[in-house]
């Protein structure tokens, strides 16, 4: 069931959810606000020419900082990894689930292709992978309003919660990251 905003404030209080910072001002019926961070991810596609799921791919990606005054520029077609401004966890009885803004998709903006769930027990600031289906290009400005966090409460606790001793791979992550699919590869 996904929690309304009074079970929300509860579930804060309770320190089964945690948002930092946190603004009551943010807080929807069944929802927060989050904003984009400063810290994006690109394909350097001058220098590279395939993505190989088996390999790691920090070579493939360079670093791109915004600021209040210097926007990200997102073209039609491009893809982006993003993250969210506010450091955001749930503990092991608790989801989030992650959704773009509805003016966001007004506009063409995908904030997420598949990573948009909060595992129980990790905290971070979420990775966003935006893409631009729009046929113009799309300023992204530092903590401009991107997305809301929807929670649920699992039918129990769970007995594994998100963690590197089970082999999860981007926990408490602070900065977006290149996938990590080549560790599953691995043996």
């Amino acid at each position: 069931m996904i929690l309304s905003d009074k079970d929300i404030k509860s579930a804060l209080k309770a320190g089964d959810i945690s948002i930092d910072p946190f603004d009551e001002k943010y807080l929807q019926s069944a929802s927060v606000d989050l904003h984009l961070d400063r810290h994006f991810l690109v394909y350097d596609t001058k220098q590279n020419l395939v993505i190989d799921p088996k390999l790691p791919m920090e070579d493939l990606m360079e670093e791109v900082l915004i600021d209040e005054d210097k926007p990200f520029v997102l073209q039609p077609g491009e893809f982006a990894l993003g993250m969210i401004y506010e450091k955001t966890g749930v503990s092991s009885r608790m989801v989030g689930r992650l959704e773009g803004k509805s003016s966001i998709g007004r506009m063409g903006l995908l904030i997420h292709i598949t990573a948009g769930f909060l595992d129980p027990g990790n905290s971070l600031k979420m990775t966003l992978e935006l893409h631009n289906t729009a046929n113009l290009p799309i300023l992204l400005y530092y903590k401009m309003p991107i997305a809301q966090m929807a929670f649920e409460e699992l039918s129990s606790p769970c007995e594994r919660p998100y963690s590197k001793a089970i082999g999860s791979k981007y926990v408490g992550d602070m900065k977006p990251r290149p996938s990590q699919m080549w560790k599953n590869f691995k043996k």
